[in-house]
């Protein structure tokens, strides 16, 4: 039994955030949201709440009951979204550009 959560349009970069959701693949759910809550980075914070809501999606499925101990991170995947394109101004009249990446975050947990 597979159960999936998504999280959209969250403004970090996906290059960052792929950099978190690598040492999260494979583990049991626990184990990942310890690591999670000890990771130094942005985006273990918004990945622990995409975690936590697929487990939330598991557990409350009236179809099958799971508990949390039998789930583990099946994939998490970061998808770009789209970038919103800014100007600042630079010497010389001229204008640098800057880029505002976004990220889509899909976490599914699975049962082992």
């Amino acid at each position: 039994m597979e159960k999936q959560a998504i999280s959209k349009y969250i403004r970090i970069s996906p290059y960052k955030a792929r950099e978190v959701t690598r040492l999260i693949q494979d583990k049991t759910v626990d184990d990942a949201l310890a690591l999670l809550d000890f990771t130094p980075k942005r985006a273990g914070r918004v990945v622990a709440k995409t975690l936590r809501s697929a487990i939330a999606n598991a557990e409350n499925d009236p179809e099958s009951q799971v508990s949390r101990v039998d789930l583990y991170v099946k994939e998490a995947v970061i998808g770009e979204g789209p970038t919103m394109k800014r100007f600042r101004p630079k010497a010389r009249g001229m204008a640098g550009r800057m880029r505002h990446r976004t990220s889509h975050i899909r976490i599914v947990v699975a049962t082992s």
